[in-house]
């Protein structure tokens, strides 16, 4: 006979410092993952902060999307109050010490296969390394952010936040980057060109398990964001007017892109002022900060254009399912690129998802704009800085007319839905995590310190 046995899921400790109700963009990738790990014989844990410990902004509504038999551990942190008159709020800091005992004993008592650190809070990274030594289970690290950089000392770059915090993280990097990576298991990236610079850095990071796996978009969240109740923010004007929604952090990380666009909308006023008037643009979610803490970034850029009157802003942190329920009621969708060449905006993929037209303008030769060729999913704008943006300020004209005009047929490319759906979608990239897993396994790395 046949025999009956079923194989039994490999046990991976998922260490995200964020998780639902807090709403992060680091938590989404695990968040999205987990309805689909055990279908490829994983089985999923959550360690995890608990909320009383943050600060940051809470979103109830995700906690549904979360499957009711998976199992989150969250432990406590040093209190807020105290680290911040002390000048360090970072998550992964005040963390670190109750992440560090509280893992260890999920490993010990759950016999825990693989640790997998998914979040951008890079100090949690040494902790994989610990608990090899102490514990001997392999790690994968997920970089959704380089740790190492030197973005902010290129020319051109913006002068880098966050002053002597700043040069501590960036101490901090340098100093433990090479430790924490040097015996992890595997690591996925969501770009190639961080494991790229890594491979540059390390001889023997060429030996690593590695993956590219974008964040994608999930079916399930935009089908619980279109059950929401319509927003009033898309509201006001005539009829006839037309709502282009960005949302997610913008203002600093891109003004170059938004001093384009906004020179595209003011030569198209200057040429067809009653044209113009029916177009108006929305940021919305522009900064992590919580409600009214927010401080304006977009519309100051506006203003310089004289354009204050049909650009909106909300300055402050918004829900994820809110801004999927924004972007299903958009007339149009705006993509703006980062004079970072590798930057990977997650937003993509469900402004894919949502069918809407998206109006791109990014910098040639980035990743963005070669992920949008891809996809063939946006009328694209592409720039260089230090030149003259004539070319693109006339694509731009083209492309608001177009809009007015209701996107006659062949107007905005045909999109790449295939590839979307076996690249992008969160049921497929779970499965390519789930590979790179099992690949992880064959060969961990020695227990040594």
């Amino acid at each position: 006979m046949p025999s009956s046995r079923t194989t039994v899921p490999r046990r991976v400790l998922i260490v995200s410092p964020s998780f639902p109700p807090m709403n992060a963009p680091d938590l989404q990738r695990a968040r999205m993952s987990l309805p689909y790990y055990r279908a490829h014989s994983w089985e999923p844990i959550v360690l995890t902060v608990d909320p009383r410990e943050q600060d940051g902004a809470q979103e109830e509504a995700l906690l549904s999307t979360l499957p009711p038999e998976v199992q989150i551990h969250r432990c406590g942190a040093l209190p807020l109050k105290v680290c911040r008159r002390l000048g360090l709020g970072n998550l992964g800091l005040r963390a670190w010490w109750h992440l560090l005992f509280a893992g260890a004993k999920i490993i010990r008592k759950e016999k825990i296969d693989l640790v997998f650190l998914t979040n951008t809070q890079f100090v949690t990274f040494l902790l994989g390394r610990i608990w090899l030594h102490w514990q001997g289970v392999p790690y994968l690290i997920d970089l959704q952010d380089p740790w190492r950089t030197d973005y902010y000392e290129r020319r051109g770059s913006r002068r880098p936040p966050g002053g002597w915090k700043y040069q501590l993280a960036r101490f901090q990097a340098w100093l433990f980057e090479e430790w924490a990576f040097r015996r992890m298991a595997g690591l996925m990236s969501v770009s190639q060109h961080y494991l790229d610079d890594l491979r540059r850095r390390y001889p023997w990071f060429s030996r690593v398990p590695t993956d590219v796996i974008r964040f994608g978009a999930s079916e399930t969240d935009l089908a619980a964001a279109r059950a929401l109740p319509a927003s009033t923010v898309l509201t006001g004007g005539s009829p006839d007017t037309l709502h282009f929604v960005y949302t997610g952090a913008a203002g600093p990380i891109m003004p170059h892109a938004l001093k384009v666009l906004f020179g595209g909308l003011r030569l198209f006023r200057d040429r067809e002022p009653a044209l113009a008037a029916r177009i108006q643009l929305h940021f919305l979610g522009t900064s992590y900060a919580p409600p009214g803490q927010g401080t304006a970034t977009v519309q100051p850029i506006a203003a310089d254009f004289g354009l204050a009157d049909q650009v909106t802003e909300i300055p402050h942190r918004l829900g994820h399912l809110e801004c999927l329920r924004l972007q299903a009621e958009a007339d149009v969708l705006l993509l703006l690129g980062s004079s970072d060449l590798a930057y990977s905006p997650s937003k993509i993929y469900p402004y894919f998802l949502s069918e809407r037209p998206i109006l791109a303008v990014v910098f040639k030769n980035s990743y963005l704009e070669g992920i949008i060729g891809e996809l063939a999913c946006a009328y694209t704008v592409a720039f260089e800085e230090g030149t003259e943006k004539n070319a693109a300020h006339a694509q731009l004209c083209n492309f608001f007319k177009l809009a007015l005009e209701g996107f006659p047929p062949g107007s905005l490319p045909e999109r790449n839905r295939k590839l979307f759906e076996q690249e992008f979608l969160a049921r497929t990239l779970t499965a390519r995590q789930c590979e790179l897993f099992t690949r992880a396994m064959i060969s961990p790395p020695s227990v040594q310190l």
